[in-house]
């Protein structure tokens, strides 16, 4: 009988959801590869044997983060609306951390900072975003610099979908705050033929 596979895709599977939890749930420097390792019921020589070693395995759920939620987010299909198409997306960045709540964690505690105004890679997250608000400024639908826009619309998402994941709202709760504040976010940001337009009157359905 052959000696068992100790580095097949079932392991390096088991290897990255023990990390993603642990990175989420405890802090960093008590994420070692033995504790790692450990939790997904194997051995060392697997963590390097897969990934070459704590940095590696780290990065494959930095890179598991960043592509889940690119790939919802690209998903949001592109209207005659612009605004409608921007608050779609928003809704599909809350959906997708909920969904992801460990992944979410990792992903903007620590292992990949959120720096809208640097360089934009191809399948970063914020690059379906700022695509869509260019496309708004170029139809004089909003007015400001691409990159303050999507800092303003990111942080309150992203401060809105941490209270959640946190238990500071119930979903009813949330849901709410989260329409309510995206649409705020566009209004204020809006040119002031379209801000007219929208008192009084979600941006959105």
């Amino acid at each position: 009988m052959g000696r068992p596979r100790t580095n097949d895709e079932a392991v390096k599977e088991r290897l990255v959801v023990c990390a993603t939890e642990m990175l989420a749930t405890r802090p960093r420097e008590s994420v070692t590869v033995r504790a790692v390792a450990a939790a997904a019921e194997t051995s060392t020589t697997a963590v390097y044997s897969l990934f070459g070693g704590k940095d590696g395995l780290i990065g494959a759920v930095r890179d598991r983060a960043v592509s889940g939620l690119f790939q919802d987010v690209s998903a949001v299909p592109t209207s005659e609306d612009p605004l409608a198409d921007l608050y779609a997306l928003a809704v599909a960045y809350r959906r997708w951390g909920r969904g992801h709540s460990h992944l979410y964690t990792v992903l903007f505690g620590g292992v990949q900072s959120f720096d809208p105004s640097g360089e934009v890679g191809v399948e970063d997250p914020i690059r379906p975003l700022l695509t869509a608000i260019d496309r708004a400024v170029k139809e004089s639908v909003l007015a400001g610099e691409a990159t303050s826009i999507a800092l303003s619309m990111w942080a309150a998402m992203h401060g809105l979908v941490t209270l959640e994941l946190a238990g500071a709202l119930d979903t009813a709760t949330a849901e709410t705050a989260f329409g309510s504040t995206m649409r705020a976010v566009l209004r204020g940001w809006a040119t002031p033929a379209v801000f007219s337009g929208l008192r009084g009157a979600d941006v959105a359905p």
